[in-house]
C-alpha cells in the first residue's frame, strides 16, 4: 500500500507577501524639546486644519536637535505626538547618543533623507532635476486613490475628489476642479508648480510647503490658479480659463 506524503511547506501558497510601497509620510524638524512649546504649537496647526493631522505618520527629523543637560524624553514626545492624533514612525538624522535613546523608546531609526531639511541655510538647497517625461491619467481621481509621478509631471485630465491625494517630483496639472492634496517637488524641486482649473484643495504643496484648505483665501477658491515658491513662500496666481 503506498503512503501519501503530506506537501511539503514549500508548496503551500504562501501567508503573505512583501511588496514595496509609498506612503506620504510628514516630517518634524525637532529644533529644542520644549514639550509645553511644542504642544502648543501643533495645537495651532491642528486648528488651522482639524482632522487633517489625524493617524499621520510622522518621522521625527533630529538635525537640528542638540541634547540638553536634562536628556531627552522621547516617550513623552510619542505620547504628545499620540495625543495630538499623529502616528510617530521612527526618527532620522541626529547624532549617535540621540539615535540611541530614541531607539530605546521605541522608535526605529530610518534612513536619512537626501531633500534639504529646514535647519540649513536657504542657499544650501539644490533642485534635482526633473525629467520631461510624466505621467499622463484620463479618469478622474476618487476619494482614497493615491497617484504618484516619479521623476516627472503628473497630469491630470479630470477632477481630484475631496480625500484623493496626487504627488509629483516635477509639476502637477490638473485640467479639473482639485479638491483633494496635491503634492508638486517631492524630492525638493523647488521650481516645480501646481496648475489647476479650480482650486478647492484640502491640502498644496511644494517642496514641503504647504497650505490646507483654510489658509486660500476666499479670492483664490475655485478659481483656475497656478501655485509656485517665492522667497520660500507658497504664491497662488489667477490663470485665465
Amino acid at each position: 500500500m503506498l503512503l501519501q506524503s503530506s506537501p511539503l511547506a514549500s508548496e503551500e501558497p504562501p501567508p503573505f507577501e512583501l511588496k514595496g510601497s509609498l506612503f506620504t509620510l510628514t516630517v518634524l524638524y525637532l529644533f529644542k524639546l520644549d514639550r509645553v512649546a511644542i504642544e502648543r504649537h501643533l495645537t495651532e496647526k491642528i486648528k488651522q486644519a482639524p482632522g487633517f493631522f489625524n493617524n499621520t505618520p510622522v518621522v521625527i527629523d533630529l538635525e537640528g536637535l542638540h541634547e540638553s543637560r536634562d536628556g531627552v524624553d522621547f516617550i513623552a514626545l510619542y505620547e504628545l505626538l499620540k495625543g495630538c492624533g499623529m502616528v510617530p514612525v521612527g526618527i532620522r538624522n541626529g547624532n549617535p547618543k540621540l539615535q540611541a535613546v530614541a531607539r530605546l523608546a521605541g522608535l526605529p531609526l530610518l534612513p536619512e533623507s537626501r531633500s534639504t531639511s529646514p535647519a540649513r541655510k536657504p542657499e544650501q538647497r539644490i533642485a534635482e532635476p526633473v525629467s520631461t517625461r510624466g505621467l499622463i491619467v484620463s479618469h478622474p481621481v476618487r476619494s482614497g486613490q493615491q497617484i504618484y509621478a516619479p521623476n516627472g509631471d503628473l497630469i491630470i485630465l479630470g477632477t481630484v475628489s475631496a480625500g484623493a491625494e496626487i504627488m509629483a517630483d516635477g509639476h502637477v496639472h490638473v485640467y479639473g476642479l482639485l479638491r483633494g492634496r496635491a503634492q508638486a517637488g517631492m524630492k525638493g524641486d523647488l521650481e516645480a508648480r501646481i496648475f489647476c482649473q479650480g482650486l478647492e484643495a484640502e491640502l498644496i504643496s511644494i517642496a514641503g510647503r504647504y497650505r490646507v484648505s483654510e489658509q486660500i483665501g476666499s479670492d483664490d477658491w475655485g478659481k483656475a490658479a497656478q501655485i509656485h515658491l517665492a522667497d520660500d513662500r507658497l504664491i497662488i496666481d489667477h490663470l485665465a480659463r
